[in-house]
């Protein structure tokens, strides 16, 4: 099963030659992405979770709206939020979708599984850190979901063979086919894949002259689109299963 996953977020670069680009601004960019990451998805066909973080997420009612109704999930993506104000989020989104939010992601700020459970999430799918020196690291990690304080755990996806992570920046930058391969070898061995992605990786990073590292300057705004497509195309070519995390787990 390939559990297909974004994360909504703000790209909080800085740019060149002085450049300014308001709040207000980035959030557009945001919701310009996030539209392209739907219509790709709507061509192919393919149902995906979206972990919105929470500080935008009142902000972008309606496009939680469109996210819902095409038959994604919305699940949230907490960067620096105490939990009053997941609570709130949570409860405010839940009201407006008609719908429960089952799902947190958390990478710097994690909350304990306790806290997480006693605000009403079924499931926490942490994440790490994703930069040039973490696809070198050789981790040991478990494939299974695991219950824990009445909460599943589910871990981030590692290849058995080439030990890379199944990140937004290895997605990035390996060649598809090689990544292809790779999700296709993982999968004669685990039970799932879950691929993660981030909305600012789908920037045109040279209109609005966004400042980021070389290292992670390929591949992104259009050629992102391409790539993820490319991708979708290769999983129902091949009649791969893809399911929303909650309906996974649950």
């Amino acid at each position: 099963m390939i559990l297909l996953t974004f994360n909504i977020v703000n790209f909080e670069a800085e740019t060149k030659n002085s450049i300014t680009i308001s709040d207000e601004e980035r959030l557009k960019i945001t919701e310009s992405n996030t539209k392209a990451i739907l219509r790709i998805l709507d061509l192919h066909d393919i149902k995906a979770s979206f972990f919105v973080e929470i500080s935008i997420a009142e902000k972008l009612q309606n496009l939680l709206k469109a996210i819902s109704a095409q038959g994604h999930e919305i699940a949230f993506y907490n960067k620096n939020s105490n939990l009053e104000k997941i609570d709130q989020v949570k409860k405010t989104t839940q009201e407006f979708l008609e719908k429960q939010i089952k799902g947190i992601r958390q990478k710097d700020n994690q909350f304990s599984l306790e806290e997480l459970k006693s605000i009403g999430f079924n499931y926490i799918s942490n994440i790490d850190h994703a930069d040039i020196l973490f696809p070198f690291k050789r981790l040991k990690r478990t494939s299974e979901i695991i219950e824990d304080n009445g909460l599943s755990v589910v871990p981030e996806s590692i290849s058995p063979y080439s030990q890379l992570p199944y990140n937004d920046f290895v997605f990035q930058i390996l060649p598809m086919q090689y990544y292809q391969n790779m999700v296709f070898e993982t999968l004669k061995n685990d039970d799932f894949v879950l691929v993660y992605l981030e909305s600012w990786q789908f920037t045109d990073i040279k209109k609005y002259q966004f400042k980021v590292p070389f290292y992670r300057s390929f591949y992104l705004g259009k050629k992102m689109e391409d790539k993820l497509e490319a991708f979708l195309s290769w999983i129902n070519e091949k009649e791969l299963a893809t399911s929303r995390m909650k309906d996974y787990i649950f």
